[in-house]
């Protein structure tokens, strides 16, 4: 009889008991919305002082934690200061061996310059600076159209590449698309390299939140579960990617990092929450996007800068109703003065001229800059706000 009576009421409140977890749960999404709502209204243009505020925290939390992982890997750090140390004096010291030390200075630096630029490129999902489009593309269409007006890519050094100026002798043939892609090889891959390690502090993010069984881990498997029902479009596809990359393995992150691919920023989370090893990850990405995708939009912004394409579409502008003579003169005269540049000699004077159309790039990278700039800030006051509200919570979990 006692049995059936603990039975009868364990029937009894279990209907209950399932109405107040689901409440729990529900009371648990309407907070984090209401989280992601509050921090979303922090941003420069609608609570200034409270984003700077912010972000000058999360700068100075970040730093310390930036501080103590040298210090544990401080063995690292000394063979690194060591090694410049060795650096600065082989450079200050002369000798015969100086015109080597410029040499490797002057491929260093070039490499690093495009390595920093396809970082800035990937960091921040999707929110990074648009560098191909904003430097490597124009660099490639400059060295392209070089070549096709001067019949060769032996650039003089100086001033090349800082600017391009046609060399006195010239190939008899027909420039080649291959010798085109061979001079611009090294700055393509080194940026392509550079978009490969922004790809891994999301790795790094997504993982250590899976080993350590953080917030923020069960809200990456609650949105995993939230996608599988859904019918949209993008999040099918967003679906599509990280189940490549969960059951392919390296040739599907390899893939994924192959192609121009908008919805890789997610690679990078899903390879950290699934513990992909980290050189499986990497080394996929690397000759992903510095070899396969670089010579892709290599060959791309080649082809359409060739000298006979570019001639089309200058006659495609003019072909337009009414603006199109309007329009075609000063991309003809653009085009004029480029051409006009290459063949003058270093040490004679270039008459400064003032086109619209570089004058509007000219723009375009200063407001794309800024913009960068404002959303790094705004990112990082975000991100302390999480930390408050994370901290919040657990406080109130403990009490």
């Amino acid at each position: 009889m006692a049995g059936s009576e603990k039975s009868h009421e364990l029937q009894h409140h279990r209907p209950r008991m399932q109405k107040e977890q689901q409440n729990d749960v529900l009371t648990l999404n309407e907070r984090k919305l209401r989280d992601q709502e509050e921090r979303e209204t922090i941003v420069l243009w609608r609570r200034p002082i409270i984003t700077l505020q912010y972000f000058l925290l999360e700068t100075t939390l970040d730093l310390k934690e930036s501080a103590l992982r040298l210090w544990q890997r401080r063995r690292f750090v000394f063979a690194t200061l060591l090694l410049l140390a060795v650096s600065t004096i082989a450079y200050s010291v002369e000798g015969g061996h100086q015109q080597y030390v410029h040499f490797v200075e002057k491929k260093f630096l070039w490499c690093a310059y495009w390595v920093g630029l396809g970082i800035l490129s990937s960091v921040g999902l999707g929110t990074g600076l648009h560098t191909f489009l904003l430097y490597l593309g124009p660099h490639i269409a400059s060295v392209t159209l070089a070549a096709y007006e001067c019949n060769s890519v032996n650039f003089p050094e100086p001033p090349y590449p800082d600017k391009i100026i046609c060399p006195d002798e010239k190939l008899k043939e027909t420039i080649s698309l291959w010798a085109i892609i061979s001079k611009v090889r090294l700055e393509a891959c080194m940026w392509g390299a550079g978009t490969a390690i922004g790809e891994l502090p999301p790795y790094f993010m997504a993982r250590a939140a899976r080993l350590s069984g953080t917030e923020t881990d069960e809200e990456f498997e609650e949105i995993l579960e939230r996608d599988q029902s859904a019918e949209d479009l993008p999040t099918r596809a967003k679906l599509a990617v990280q189940n490549l990359v969960q059951k392919v393995g390296f040739f599907g992150i390899l893939a994924c990092a192959s192609i121009p691919n908008p919805l890789f920023d997610l690679a990078g989370i899903t390879c950290g929450h699934f513990l992909v090893p980290f050189w499986t990850f990497f080394g996929a990405t690397l000759i992903g996007k510095a070899i396969v995708k670089m010579h892709i939009q290599k060959l791309f912004v080649i082809i359409m800068f060739s000298k006979h394409i570019v001639e089309q579409m200058v006659s495609l502008i003019g072909a337009i109703p009414g603006l199109g003579p309007s329009l075609q003169k000063p991309f003809r005269e653009y085009l004029e003065a480029q051409k006009t540049k290459l063949h003058h000699k270093s040490g004679d004077a270039i008459e400064a001229s003032e086109n619209w159309l570089s004058w509007t790039f000219e723009k375009v990278v200063i407001i794309m800059v800024c913009y960068f700039i404002l959303s790094i800030v705004n990112s990082m006051a975000q991100s302390y706000a999480k930390r408050i509200q994370s901290q919040k919570y657990t406080e109130g979990k403990m009490k």
